[in-house]
């Protein structure tokens, strides 16, 4: 199981837009479309990786909670399905609907949407304010498949609590650790 870090963005960095497939309702979404009031959880995860299904039960958990409070939240698989086909878009759907996500699980292609936030790993969580600038970047909690620790979302619940009391997320924040993107040959 490899074990890829997050790269970090800077803090302060403008989301990138995007307009991506909803796997689940085959309707293209956009940044715009899914931006919360008080906040906008943007998160690359996919099928396969032992770190997403992991964390599966607590981002469902998340999503339900915080959209009811004003943060959106949107998940994007950018893997490459003709290596990994377990990723491919109508068993992203089947994913969806099985881990019971509220929030759009939305296919990226070409690629491009994972390139324009520098995502590195799945799971790679984003947060960014009302704005649309990076407020938190890194993992859920230190919960890891295999290490024991319970699964909790600490790290990226206590980010969006600071936001929803109108407070910036503090700035020692730690790397997400999964599997790498698994990128297309081109």
């Amino acid at each position: 199981m490899a074990r890829t870090p997050s790269k970090m963005l800077p803090l302060g960095t403008k989301a990138p837009f995007f307009n991506l497939i909803d796997t689940v309702t085959d309707v293209p979404r956009s940044l715009e479309d899914l931006k919360g009031s008080k906040g906008t959880v943007v998160m690359f995860i996919c099928n396969h990786c032992p770190f997403v299904i992991h964390v599966n039960p607590e981002i469902s958990k998340l999503g339900k909670e915080y959209q009811a409070k004003g943060i959106g939240f949107v998940a994007i698989s950018s893997n490459d399905v003709i290596n990994y086909p377990q990723d491919a878009p109508h068993l992203m759907k089947l994913k969806a609907e099985e881990e019971g996500y509220s929030f759009p699980y939305l296919y990226d292609k070409t690629q491009e949407v994972a390139r324009a936030y520098d995502a590195a790993c799945t799971p790679d969580f984003y947060l960014f304010d009302t704005n649309l600038s990076l407020a938190y970047r890194g993992q859920l909690d230190d919960s890891r498949p295999g290490n024991g620790i319970p699964l909790t979302g600490t790290d990226l619940r206590n980010a969006m609590d600071a936001l929803l009391k109108g407070a910036k997320p503090v700035a020692d924040q730690k790397p997400s650790i999964g599997c790498n993107i698994k990128w297309a040959d081109n």
